[in-house]
């Protein structure tokens, strides 16, 4: 966790500091490595068991961090000294630049849209068991569709960055939500036998519907990181994008419940999916709610307000340093104008 925070300052402070690199460009880079990586531990992961027993494959994977402490030797920082004389002044210090960069409208409302975006019910864990229960998938093949779906992950980000990262977020979020409700109600046709009257088979229905998705999902996921690490201010990038991705994932578990506790109302069970068409109908139009709250994502980075953020000791030593300044420049002029008097008088 630790250096996931470091690694997203990173990411915040480059897509700040160099102009052209924006947020998109780097998320989708970083997300396009986590991609390759999920698609080469679903690849690898099944294939190695056959050919190695299970501690090499452990003795492996521990060499996985090794590579990434070497790699962050490799990065370049500016040190710099510290204007805080203890920890405590530090801690103190941050967390009022934290809160005061959180209470900001421009800041809580996108992080308010974020948790809207993510909380509403979902159905997966209730379609996973009619796949495995009820149609009869193996883990074989599920193994497939989550190789499929790395690559459906990756072929999202590839279409974000080539067009859509110079387009505004909410424009993105509307357009995908708007998308990916009609198409997630495609699983009623897998739900009710349909896709095998029209000659498709439930395995390949199942799989693409998988990949669509997938690529939808990624589409709308990317504008969200660009619209959290744009209203990051400096001083507090990573510790403000942690809390976040963590207000994210936690409405994330609340949607996931909220759709637990609608399965059981609906009487779906891990063996009765009578009423499981209506539980993804109800999941499916209620992601459509968030677009009630596109109102308060902002329409450009809110990152000019910046200056506000700092805590006022910088810029008092700011202002301080600019006066002293001045004042030396009134002084040596003045020297200069005594120094040019006396050598006038010594002339005449």
């Amino acid at each position: 966790a630790l250096s996931d925070v470091v690694i997203d300052s990173i990411v915040v402070e480059r897509a700040r500091d160099d102009e052209s690199a924006g947020s998109g460009a780097l998320q989708s880079l970083c997300w396009s490595c986590q991609a390759t990586g999920g698609l080469a531990s679903a690849y690898f992961s099944g294939s190695l068991l056959q050919v190695m027993s299970a501690q090499q494959v452990f003795a492996l994977t521990s060499v996985f961090p090794l590579l990434v402490v070497a790699m962050g030797s490799r990065l370049t920082e500016v040190p710099r000294k510290s204007k805080y004389e203890d920890f405590t002044t530090m801690v103190s210090s941050q967390a009022s630049m934290l809160w005061s960069a959180a209470s900001q409208r421009s800041v809580w409302l996108p992080a308010l849209f974020l948790f809207l975006w993510q909380a509403t019910p979902a159905s997966d864990s209730a379609y996973f068991y009619f796949l495995t229960n009820q149609l009869g998938m193996s883990a074989e093949f599920l193994g497939r569709v989550r190789v499929g779906t790395s690559l459906a992950s990756l072929a999202g980000i590839y279409v974000y960055r080539r067009w859509l990262q110079d387009v505004p977020v909410k424009t993105v979020l509307a357009w995908a939500a708007l998308a990916s409700a009609p198409l997630g109600l495609t699983q009623l046709l897998l739900v009710y036998g349909l896709n095998r009257q029209l000659g498709i088979p439930d395995s390949l229905f199942a799989f693409g519907d998988s990949l669509i998705l997938t690529v939808l999902g990624q589409l709308a996921f990317m504008p969200l990181l660009v619209l959290a690490a744009d209203i990051c201010p400096p001083g507090v990038e990573g510790t403000l994008f942690a809390g976040l991705m963590s207000v994210f994932n936690g409405a994330g578990v609340i949607g996931n419940e909220a759709g637990a506790l609608l399965t059981q109302a609906l009487g779906v069970t891990e063996s009765n999916f009578e009423n499981l068409g209506l539980l993804l109908i109800i999941c499916n139009l209620s992601s459509l709610l968030p677009l009630l709250a596109l109102g308060w994502v902002p329409d450009g980075k809110t990152q000019s307000d910046d200056a506000s953020i700092d805590s006022g000791d910088d810029v008092s030593e700011l202002e301080d340093g600019e006066g002293r300044a001045r004042e030396a420049t009134l002084a040596a002029s003045a020297s200069r104008s005594v120094d040019e008097d006396m050598a006038r008088d010594k002339r005449e």
